[in-house]
């Protein structure tokens, strides 16, 4: 399958020329939208590499517990959708409740060609969790695993479920039992690309989550852009160890190779010394990683050097990007890198930057915006089109918009506006190239005094510190200015935070008010399960005392 005919391959890897006056960035048709369901791309990988190792699992000792090619994938998978759509009618949903692993993508692959939509859940969930996730999304069924790090996820399972209905329990080792067919006839039914996939609950970095429900076309196309602008090909060998169960793991990473039916390497966890070791064993070229994960990478070639020459690419996103770390990453890795910024609704890319871009655009600015989708940045009361350079909503339209939530039509009118846009709650500007720079969450946004402070400004500048590794910068409620800025900060090297420091480096960079009141240091962060800290859950921290005055 050719996935680019009659386009110019070296235009794919120019920055978009435009200089704008409002920040409007008009959707550029440099590559076509394809038309095709997760199952024809599965089908299309089998038929043009049927013997390319399409999944190398590395198990949790480091090792390679199986490769399965593209061929054996999609006839296991095929096997699986049968069996299912002998127990399941299409538009049903079923809970994938397992931490990565080969079964979870057979899973999602068997539910897309049988038109089944696939719910996924975090594995460390806890039994309210669980139920919370089956129940809200009407699932009738749940695939699971018998426990993960110590979570008993069977003995969870069989308390979060107590009183549902559920058609069909059953464990993912049990490959028989899933692809039984005895209960009828195996038809598959007719899947379009605009049917819904997955409902994916977002990450809760403020609060309860709720099922956006994401489509074929929207997740399959949107892992292929971003596998075009990282210049990934059927050659590229990508390290996947984020959770599958988000859509940096099965989207991101996931349909990248299966777009280019390149094989990936599937860790069933992050472990920094394993991925070095297994770049240095399978020639990896590409991964995605959040920071805290590109700092964990860095301390283990520290203490074990390793041969990275075969990498290529990193790309990063979903917490600001120190100067120093990007650095650290092109000196020590040997390779580009690239920042990127989306959310679940958008399956997930919105923008990214190009692997060859400047270090202040890598670092504070997400790039570009990917094909076929418009990026506005609009005032909040008015929603009108801000100027270049102000900040205010970042809002995004095109193929990749979720269908909605997941039977919540009020809070999914409230996202999805009436002519398309995508409101995603995060603060931003726009320059004259349309490059986006996010400055925060509309939640997140600190009022100090009647004055709006954001808190990635803050953290980028604090960032240009070698002695932080991490930052979050959170408001804190005072009787005085109604909120203060406050600094939670994990110190390079664990080393004691100097607040005398700080603040000298905060007032260099920043004007007063915006320099923090409250220095907090932190060994380790309250994170999501894709690795983004969960501000809420700081506050909240803050508020039951866990901090010193």
């Amino acid at each position: 399958m050719i996935w680019c005919s009659g386009v110019d391959l070296e235009s794919r890897f120019v920055v978009y020329e435009v200089k704008l006056s409002e920040s409007y960035f008009a959707a550029q048709d440099n590559l076509s939208v394809l038309d095709l369901t997760v199952g024809d791309a599965l089908r299309a990988a089998s038929h043009d590499y049927p013997d390319a190792v399409a999944i190398m699992e590395i198990d949790e000792g480091g090792d390679v517990f199986q490769t399965i090619t593209n061929g054996r994938i999609f006839n296991d998978s095929l096997a699986w959708a049968r069996g299912l759509s002998t127990r399941f009618d299409k538009g049903e949903r079923v809970v994938v409740w397992a931490p990565n692993r080969v079964e979870w993508l057979m899973l999602e692959y068997a539910c897309a060609l049988a038109g089944i939509v696939l719910v996924t859940a975090n594995p460390a969930f806890q039994a309210p969790e669980l139920r919370y996730v089956i129940e809200q999304s009407g699932a009738v069924g749940l695939f699971l695993v018998e426990s993960h790090r110590g979570n008993p996820m069977a003995q969870l399972a069989a308390e979060a479920t107590l009183g549902l209905d559920l058609r069909e329990i059953n464990f993912l080792d049990d490959h028989d039992a899933i692809a039984d067919v005895s209960a009828g006839p195996a038809i598959l039914a007719k899947v379009e690309p605009a049917d819904p996939l997955q409902i994916q609950y977002t990450s809760g970095t403020t609060g309860f989550p709720k099922g956006a429900v994401i489509h074929h076309k929207g997740l399959f196309n949107n892992g292929r852009f971003v596998a075009d602008r990282a210049r990934v090909s059927h050659d590229s060998v990508i390290a996947n160890f984020m959770p599958l169960f988000h859509t940096a793991g099965c989207g991101m990473n996931g349909m990248a190779a299966l777009a280019n039916a390149s094989t990936q390497v599937l860790f069933r966890g992050f472990n920094a010394d394993h991925v070095c070791k297994a770049i240095e064993q399978h020639r990896i070229t590409t991964f995605f990683a959040v920071p805290t994960m590109l700092v964990a990478l860095l301390e283990s070639l520290q203490h074990t050097p390793r041969d990275m020459s075969s990498m290529e690419l990193i790309t990063s996103g979903g917490a600001p990007v120190a100067p120093d770390l990007v650095h650290a990453v092109r000196e020590v890795m040997g390779c580009e890198f690239a920042t990127a910024f989306g959310q679940t609704e958008h399956s997930p890319v919105i923008c990214q930057n190009w692997p060859d871009g400047e270090p202040d655009d890598i670092s504070f600015s997400a790039g570009q915006p990917l094909p076929h989708t418009e990026v506005s940045i609009r005032n909040k009361e008015t929603n009108t089109v801000v100027p270049v350079g102000d900040v205010g909503e970042i809002c995004a339209r095109g193929y990749a918009v979720m269908l909605g939530y997941h039977d919540k039509p009020e809070e999914t009118a409230a996202t999805v506006d009436a002519n398309g846009w995508l409101h995603t709650g995060d603060l931003g500007t726009m320059d004259s190239r349309g490059f986006l720079r996010v400055t925060g969450r509309i939640k997140d946004m600190i009022i100090r005094g009647g004055e709006n402070l954001f808190p990635v400004e803050i953290e980028n500048a604090m960032l240009e510190s070698s002695d932080v590794a991490e930052i979050a910068v959170v408001g804190l409620p005072d009787d005085r200015w109604g909120e203060i800025v406050a600094a939670f900060i994990r110190t390079s090297d664990g080393l004691p935070l100097s607040k005398t420091a700080m603040r000298a480096h905060c007032r260099n960079a920043l004007s007063p008010q915006k320099t923090p009141t409250k220095w907090y240091q932190v060994e380790e962060f309250p994170l999501t399960g894709s690795g983004k800290i969960q501000k809420f859950a700081l506050r909240e921290m803050w508020e039951a005392g866990a901090f010193d005055a």
